[in-house]
């Protein structure tokens, strides 16, 4: 089982890109190419370890349907 090694900082900052990022991007990138572009932006604001960049990979992996789900509700 794998630990989520990713702090309060990284996941404010992850679920901040997410509000910021266009709907029609979050519902319809492939859920592969969804982590990258949040992964990089993320990245791009806090230069992230590979230790972090892989436990926020498996974090943003594990939570595609509530992120898809979040921006589906923000448009209606």
């Amino acid at each position: 089982m794998n630990v989520c090694l990713v702090n309060s900082k990284i996941l404010r900052q992850l679920w901040s890109v997410i509000e910021q990022t266009q709907t029609s991007t979050l519902v319809g990138l492939s859920d592969t190419d969804l982590a990258k572009q949040l992964l990089g932006q993320v990245d791009s604001k806090t230069a992230l370890s590979r230790e972090e960049k892989n436990s926020l990979s498996d974090y943003i992996f594990s939570r595609t349907q509530l992120i898809r789900d979040l921006a589906f509700a923000r448009s209606a």
